[in-house]
Parts: structure tokens; sequence; C-alpha cells
């Protein structure tokens, strides 16, 4: 299984809501929605610019976009000793 990312996003109410409402009439949850739209992002960047090479791919580090490991350590619960 690949694996997944939790990345906050700040949205207004606004965008929040209409989001909310596409997400219903096309009958999907608000982050499948957002994840269709990110998709169609991507792929329309890449037809007008050119394919993102795996290489350069491999070159981001997205460590900055990973919670801490205070938070990840935190969020899981603790083991109890004997």
């Amino acid at each position: 299984m690949k694996q997944t990312y939790n990345v906050p996003v700040r949205l207004s109410d606004d965008l929040l809501r209409r989001l909310i409402y596409i997400s219903e009439a096309e009958g999907r949850t608000p982050n499948n929605q957002f994840l269709l739209l990110l998709r169609n992002s991507i792929q329309y960047f890449e037809r007008t610019k050119g394919k993102i090479s795996p290489a350069e791919l491999a070159k981001i580090d997205v460590t900055p976009y990973l919670p801490d490991a205070d938070e990840i350590s935190e969020k899981q619960p603790k083991e109890q000793e004997d």
C-alpha cells in the first residue's frame, strides 16, 4: 500500500462550503473531491509544461510537511510498562 499523508489545508468559509457543495453534487467526500481536483491540476500542469520526471520528484524533501516526531509519538498510544 502506498504511503499516505495528512496535509492541513487552510480554506476560507466560502471555499469550504463550495467544496462541500460540489462534493455532495458529485457523490464524493470532500477529501476525494479535493484529491480529484489536485490530480486534474497536476495533469493540466504536465500537459502544458511537460511531465515531471521521477528523478525531479525524488529530489523533493517532504520532511518539512510531515508532523514532527514529537507530534507522532504523542498521537500514538503509549505502551504499558510491566
